[in-house]
């Protein structure tokens, strides 16, 4: 943590979904103790329209926001980072860089909005199930006594807060 904030990394495959809306949601549920960021394995060339609107409708922060690669956030000189989460499989095995900062790390899968080939209405459903599903675990992790758990302590609420989700 630097200067009271907890700086936390969202990966997924593309970063135009999923790790867009967590960056947004904790950007705005952390208050100010939590500085979230995004990024992808294969960054897509735009982020997608429907998360776009969502997130606008649902009032989250979305200025600044682009695919952009997770090397990014682990080149010489990048920020040091608290947790980096990863929500897609894919994602998930990757050879991941060292990050700066030695962070806390977790998967909290997610299924891909994007993939979904239904109707509109089923589509936009889609998308707003894993905001949904965002929404609630990221509530719960800034809920968490950060202060008086240890890294181990933690490591295992954040996988928890994974599980949870499948369960």
């Amino acid at each position: 943590m630097q200067d009271g904030i907890y700086r936390v990394l969202f990966l997924s495959r593309r970063n135009s979904a999923r790790s867009v809306m967590a960056e947004a949601i904790l950007n705005k549920i952390g208050k100010g103790r939590f500085k979230a960021f995004s990024a992808a394995v294969d960054p897509a060339p735009v982020i997608e329209p429907t998360v776009l609107q969502l997130l606008r409708n649902e009032d989250y922060p979305i200025e600044d926001i682009k695919p952009r690669h997770f090397r990014d956030f682990a080149d010489a000189g990048a920020t040091d980072l608290d947790f980096v989460f990863t929500l897609s499989d894919t994602a998930a095995g990757e050879a991941l860089p060292e990050w700066p900062g030695l962070p806390i790390t977790g998967h909290w899968r997610c299924p891909d909005p994007i993939l979904v080939e239904d109707e509109a209405w089923q589509r936009k459903q889609a998308f707003m199930q894993v905001l949904t599903g965002l929404e609630r675990r990221l509530n719960i992790f800034i809920n968490l006594p950060f202060a008086s758990l240890d890294r181990m302590s933690l490591q295992h609420h954040i996988r928890d807060i994974g599980d949870a989700e499948k369960a």
